[in-house]
């Protein structure tokens, strides 16, 4: 008896048990579908709210003070050596030089702990107080969902004008009254509300950057008495392709800007905004370890059926054992027997497993926004690897029973 034969073999018993071979590929399918229908659900909604998206920091650069995110180590038991933070000048010198190759602007934190009142009412001390220029919506994706922008007088004057988070605007006008040219006030100064932000959320349930309040950035500056505000340039590349030539360009002027000596290290940094991409990548791989153990544990239990549905199939086929071996059948083919059979019937189920987890997953990913059909090639190849692996699995034991039956005995098996 050649492989062939037993492939064929195999075919034959499983339409002769079909009922029986049914019921188990159902329980492979199941399992086979949430694995595949969670992971395509996931890149599908993924791919959507990219798209969606798309642009929002995908291209951008941010320059910054050296070390402002905490310092560097000392070593040998040396000082650190500390640079000069950016300055308002500076910022605005290299936003004027840049504007030929794209666009850029200039951002300030005054505080992350503010505290805004409006006649009565006023904010918890947790509204984070922002200064931007005209560009600040634009660059970092932010709408305005009532209102307007700043204007350039605005911007150039440093009006008292303000735009708001919606987490503010619950706090200080509630769900019916119209924040737009009423009056906030914060650190003593009276504002102007020109516009509300859109709501932007966050992970976890995280609402910090609705409760941000925006101000100009000239605006900003009158505000620091001490000289203690920092500036962060956010640069907006034409093409992201070339994103490593725009950041060597940029630290070209900056260095110009900064007066750096040839063979002296940058008083500055440059780093990546991280793209939206990334962020949700984070999120996707503790989705997918989840889909995975849902998947692996309904795979065992399938497993076991199947293994347990073989075992039965060997007791019945104990004389048709016998017969085959008396006709020469050696103990590797009658293995390999019942192993394609297994395999045969794994695959059958993870065919079905893998078009509802298409189907299912893309139906879920698309409820996120309208949008195209993904075809999870990767995650079908690995349903079918995953497939031939409990295929083996279940049926070796079963194959291992057989193949090691006495002839003799199994033809007086009644």
């Amino acid at each position: 008896m050649n492989l062939l034969e037993n492939i064929r073999e195999a075919f034959r018993s499983i339409q002769s048990n079909l009922l029986r071979t049914i019921l188990t590929g159902l329980i492979i399918a199941i399992g086979i579908t949430s694995l595949v229908g969670m992971l395509t659900a996931i890149d599908a909604m993924k791919a959507q709210i990219e798209e969606s998206l798309s642009g929002f920091g995908a291209n951008n650069f941010n320059i910054r003070n050296k070390y402002s995110s905490g310092g560097r180590a000392s070593t040998s038991g040396l000082a650190p050596k500390t640079f000069p933070p950016i300055r308002y000048r500076e910022a605005l010198q290299f936003k004027q030089n840049y504007t030929e190759r794209g666009r850029s602007t200039i951002t300030t934190n005054i505080s992350g702990s503010a505290e805004v009142k409006r006649q009565s009412k006023k904010t918890n001390p947790n509204t984070s107080i922002i200064g931007g220029d005209e560009n600040y919506f634009l660059i970092n994706g932010i709408s305005i969902e009532q209102g307007r922008n700043f204007s350039s007088v605005e911007i150039q004057y440093g009006s008292n004008v303000c735009i708001l988070g919606t987490e503010i605007v619950k706090s200080l006008y509630g769900d019916r009254e119209d924040p737009i040219n009423t009056h906030v006030n914060f650190y003593g100064r009276r504002y102007l509300v020109v516009g509300v932000m859109e709501k932007q959320g966050g992970v976890g349930g995280d609402t910090g950057r609705d409760r941000t309040l925006i101000i100009p950035l000239l605006n900003a500056k009158g505000l620091d008495r001490g000289g203690s505000l920092r500036y962060t340039i956010t640069v907006n590349a034409n093409d992201p392709l070339k994103m490593e030539y725009e950041m060597g360009q940029a630290t070209g002027i900056m260095r110009g800007i900064r007066g750096d000596r040839v063979g002296s290290e940058d008083s500055f940094e440059l780093v990546k905004s991280r793209t939206i991409g990334e962020r949700l990548e984070e999120i996707a791989v503790f989705l997918r370890m989840g889909g995975f153990g849902l998947g692996f544990v309904t795979l065992l239990g399938a497993a076991i059926g199947l293994m347990n549905i073989m075992l039965v199939s060997v007791t019945e086929r104990t004389k048709e054992i016998g017969i085959r071996k008396a006709l020469g059948a050696t103990p590797l083919r009658i293995r390999q027997q019942f192993l394609i059979e297994a395999i045969v019937i794994c695959v059958l189920g993870g065919i079905l497993g893998v078009l509802l987890g298409i189907g299912i997953g893309n139906l879920v990913g698309n409820t996120v926004g309208p949008g195209g059909f993904l075809v999870p090639w990767i995650w079908m190849v690995l349903a079918f690897v995953i497939c031939i692996l409990v295929g083996l699995f279940s049926g070796y034991i079963p194959a291992y029973k057989a193949s090691k039956l006495d002839p003799i005995d199994s033809l007086r098996y009644e």
